[in-house]
């Protein structure tokens, strides 16, 4: 029971059989486990007003606090690959044999054990085996409980317990499993767009520079060997190794641009992080007008990433829409860019250089930029238009 709420993965949380991290960890789980811990009211009320002797309530109290201790080991457990396996058999089999000694000894209140038994199961083991256990575990609650004083309401308590909360844990398990390994492919992915991007880069460098060193070393030795004799021919080899230097510099300052060059898919994904880090509510397009030109388009992302950086610091906002709309103007297409708040509306949002550099950017491409009230009256909404021909480059 301890896994019903640890569904969530989170960064600052460990899910069923994994160890806490760090402190915050270590009582976040421990909170989620004391909430389950909840449901051993029976057998602790037993321990208390039950009518047994008292090395009777003595046992029993001893072996409720073994249980539980072994419980909490299991759920704390560190999961080292070659041994994981089998302490964890051992663990359960140790809470089973538990479960059946107090049981029989002590009464049917004692039966909820079984349904922590087959929880931990389905919490810490695979599938197939779990799948194994749990109704084991149950048959074994059954018969004991047939054993007792008014089965029927006692098994019709358990049963449905025992079985439901094995196996969700199960589903519960498996799906961090798929989560963590989301999180890893992504992580390779992200790796490998980083490998793939410096490889481009290094081609790049190396046909924009490759010739261009070449040619330059080959005129320096050819000028080093003219130079005694023939200075005047020396002095046109230099000349050339001038002007060659000065075009590899403008190509670098080109291959640089366009990699410093912000593109609206980045912006919209930047967009939907920093709204979310902010605790913002967004609604951001997931894919941005493909073949947008080049100089329109590097206008949109950072008239875009102002706009964000402005929700973000001064609108105090709890949502934020970002729109991408083509329109058909009598002045011909256009792409227009809306990044609306519901804040404090233009008083929220200090005149500056950003949008006075957002208006001229828009001026270099004929485009135009407006503020207004975000729709409904409150907030604040940012509007960028472009022409542009979707479908044509640049």
């Amino acid at each position: 029971m301890s896994g019903a709420g640890e569904s969530g993965v989170e960064e600052a949380y460990a899910g069923p059989g994994r160890p806490p991290q760090d402190r915050r960890q270590f009582f976040v789980k421990l909170l989620w486990i004391g909430i389950w811990l909840a449901f051993m009211g029976a057998p602790v009320t037993d321990v208390v007003k039950g009518d047994h002797t008292a090395w009777a309530r003595a046992l029993g109290a001893l072996g409720l606090v073994v249980f539980v201790a072994a419980y909490l080991v299991l759920v704390f457990r560190h999961t080292s690959k070659a041994l994981a396996r089998t302490k964890v058999l051992a663990t359960i089999a140790f809470l089973g044999a538990l479960a059946v000694t107090l049981s029989l000894t002590l009464g049917t209140p004692w039966l909820v054990l079984f349904v922590y038994v087959a929880v931990s199961a389905g919490a810490t083991l695979p599938m197939r085996l779990a799948a194994r256990l749990i109704p084991l575990t149950t048959g074994v609650l059954v018969l004991i409980g047939l054993t007792g004083d008014h089965p029927r309401e006692v098994i019709t308590a358990l049963v449905f317990p025992a079985l439901l909360g094995g196996f969700a844990m199960t589903g519960v398990r498996q799906m961090i499993r798929t989560t963590i390994e989301l999180r890893e492919a992504r992580a390779t992915v992200a790796q490998l767009a980083a490998n793939e991007e410096r490889l481009r880069l290094a081609r790049d460098l190396h046909d924009l520079l490759g010739h261009s060193l070449s040619l330059i070393t080959l005129k320096s030795e050819l000028a080093g060997r003219m130079l005694p004799d023939h200075p005047d021919r020396a002095a046109a080899q230099i000349a050339d190794i001038e002007q060659v230097c000065r075009q590899a510099l403008v190509d670098v300052r080109d291959a640089v641009t366009g990699y410093r060059r912000p593109t609206l898919p980045g912006e919209l994904a930047g967009a939907r992080t920093a709204l979310a880090a902010a605790g913002i509510a967004s609604a951001v397009p997931a894919q941005a007008p493909e073949d947008v030109p080049g100089q329109q388009e590097e206008v949109l992302a950072w008239g875009l990433r102002e706009a964000v950086t402005n929700v973000v610091r001064h609108s105090g906002a709890r949502h934020c829409t970002v729109t991408l709309t083509p329109r058909q103007t009598l002045a011909g297409p256009l792409l227009e860019l809306c990044v609306a708040d519901d804040g404090r509306g233009p008083s929220g949002t200090r005149a500056g250089n950003g949008l006075s550099g957002i208006a001229e950017r828009l001026a270099a491409v004929d485009g135009t930029l407006s503020t207004d009230p975000a729709p409904g009256g409150k907030g604040f909404a940012l509007t960028l238009r472009v022409p542009v021909a979707l479908g044509s480059a640049e």
